[in-house]
Parts: C-alpha cells; structure tokens; sequence
C-alpha cells in the first residue's frame, strides 16, 4: 500500500495544467541518457529520438520527460550533456517556447534539488568556443504532472511511477551505487540488475498491479513509465497507460495527447523499397478520446 500512500501525495502537490481538444502533448519517460559510451543504451536510438523530437516540435507539441531523461546514477550530467549535445540543443527550443515539462524518476531524483539543477542545467559551457551558453535555464522540475479538462473535471495524472518501489525509491541510495559500481559493466553484454522492474516480470506484475489499486481508489487515469513496459488499457480494464521507453532495441516509444484523443506511438527506422533506412511514426493502439477513460 505504500505505493497507493506515495502516488497520493504526488498527485496532491502535482502542477495542473488546464487542457482542451486544442491541446496536444508527447509524453516520453526512460530515456535514459547516458555518457556515448558502449553501455550507453540511449546511443542507438539517439538519431530516431531527434526525428520524432523534430516532428513534436514542428506540430506544435508540448513535450513531457517523465522521468529518467538522464542516467545520473551512473554519469555525471556534464558528461551526458556533452555526449548528447544535439538533444539538448532540440529540448531547450521546446523550453524557450514553454512548452517542455521536466519530471524526475529514481534515475534522475537529484532533480528534486533546485541547487542541483541550477549548477547543471540552467547552462552549458562550450570548452570549444570557450564560451557558456544558456541551456534550459529556470527550468523546474516536478515530481508529478496533472492535465485537467476543465468542461468534464477529468483529470489525466502523470507521473513517473517508481513511488513506493522500495529498491527504486525509499532505497534508492543502494540501488544508485549497485548500478554505478557494477551492474552497469554488464549492460553492454545485456545483462540486466535483476533487481530492476525492467526485465523482472514478476516485479513488473507487483508495480503494476499497485498502480491499478491506486486508479480504483482515486478514479483518476494515469499515465506512467518506470517499468519500461507498454501499456494501452483495453475497454473493461482499468485506464492505466505506460509510455514504455526509449531504449528498447532499434525503437522509441510515446503517449501522445492530441485533440481529445490518446494515442500508442512507436519510432522506429525502416528500411524503404530502395533500402534506404527512415525513421517512421507508427501508431500501436488509438486514436481513442480520454474522455472514454473516464471512471468517475
């Protein structure tokens, strides 16, 4: 229950956002940037993540990170902005339009330190140009993000999900220095911390499962990622929804909110008639108004 207990209290002090059928939204979470190195997981998908970032940005999209944008459990964050420089660069024009939303996960939780993200995020020093730039300066990052419709009082909680995940949350300390001083060697060759909700079914199951406690008490949709497993609800379950990742093999998965609807997108490169590889937009599951996941 301690989950119920933790998400609760996220939802209570969560930002609101007022939204209507104008409004439209990309949400990924776990992308897990790390250092350009071999075991950085985020490296592969680097170049499809741009693309679909371009695209977002292109349409109008606000863009929310919800949770694990950066592996700061096992890198310092100068060393993943300089590895991941061209993301930084795309993210900071969605912040200098207000429309980026930064939440923080267990990967990422020295966000919750607004003298932590000052010193590493309001700006970037170029040691080429010898030269400091402005990088997502005042950007401020929340543990939690509720999208509220104003006409029906239907409200859209998004968070990203670790809360009350004992390993991941209360003890994260421990699992920081397990994953910075060994597990990460192994991630190059596959081999995954067992104790993390990503390749433990049986884990998965247990978050997962709390998640839905959480959804029947409070009657809310919520939208998470944490476990790195999709998730599209279908029409008797209850409305639960996991963004998945950005680092599964070869593809990048998203939530998007766009004009009333919620929808399961995949980015992934193909290869076209010619043999030319192109990042392409599919659609998993929806469109679907989120008004039909309303269980008040």
């Amino acid at each position: 229950m301690r989950t119920v207990q933790l998400l609760t209290k996220a939802y209570e002090n969560a930002k609101v956002i007022r939204i209507d059928d104008k409004s439209k939204y990309i949400i990924f979470s776990d992308c897990h940037r790390g250092n350009g190195s071999m075991n950085d997981e985020f490296s592969r998908n680097e170049n499809t993540y741009l693309y679909a970032l371009r695209y977002y940005f292109n349409k109008g999209y606000t863009y929310i990170e919800a949770g694990d944008g950066d592996e700061l459990w096992e890198h310092k964050f100068g060393h993943i902005k300089k590895a991941h420089a061209g993301v930084f660069s795309r993210i900071r024009k969605f912040h200098e339009e207000g429309r980026f939303i930064l939440i923080y996960g267990n990967h990422n939780i020295f966000l919750r330190k607004e003298k932590y993200v000052r010193k590493n995020y309001d700006t970037f020093y170029d040691h080429y140009d010898e030269a400091e730039y402005s990088l997502l300066k005042g950007v401020k990052p929340e543990e939690a993000l509720v999208l509220k419709v104003p006409e029906t009082e239907q409200e859209i909680f998004i968070v990203h999900g670790h809360q009350g995940d004992l390993l991941n949350d209360q003890l994260w300390p421990f699992a920081m220095f397990s994953l910075k001083y060994f597990w990460r060697f192994f991630h190059s060759f596959g081999i995954r911390n067992p104790a993390s909700p990503v390749k433990n079914v049986h884990k998965q199951h247990k978050i997962e499962k709390n998640y839905k406690k959480w959804i029947d008490e409070k009657k809310t949709m919520l939208i998470c990622g944490h476990t790195h497993r999709v998730k599209y609800p279908k029409p008797e379950e209850l409305p639960y929804f996991n963004t998945g990742c950005c680092v599964y093999p070869r593809r990048v998965t998203g939530i998007e909110i766009a004009e009333g609807n919620i929808l399961l997108i995949q980015w992934r490169m193909v290869p076209d008639e010619e043999g030319i590889m192109r990042v392409k937009r599919k659609v998993l599951r929806g469109p679907e108004p989120f008004g039909n996941f309303d269980i008040r």
